[in-house]
């Protein structure tokens, strides 16, 4: 069964301030959201895949 957050439940998984999440959803970036009426949701799946899309993972010194 999917998981559907709010904005506030977003900001605290990811640490992006509520500013940030509603700034990139005006610019057209970041996180994949939906809207039913003046509600925002988004998917816990491709919250955390959005965050794993940006992991960096560091170099090993050879």
């Amino acid at each position: 069964m999917k998981r559907y957050l709010n904005e506030k439940e977003v900001a605290e998984i990811t640490g992006k301030a509520l500013s940030t999440l509603r700034n990139d959803r005006s610019q057209g970036r970041g996180i994949p959201y939906g809207k039913d009426g003046g509600r925002v949701f988004y998917d816990l799946d491709e919250v955390l895949a959005y965050m794993e899309s940006r992991k960096i993972s560091p170099r090993s010194a050879a």
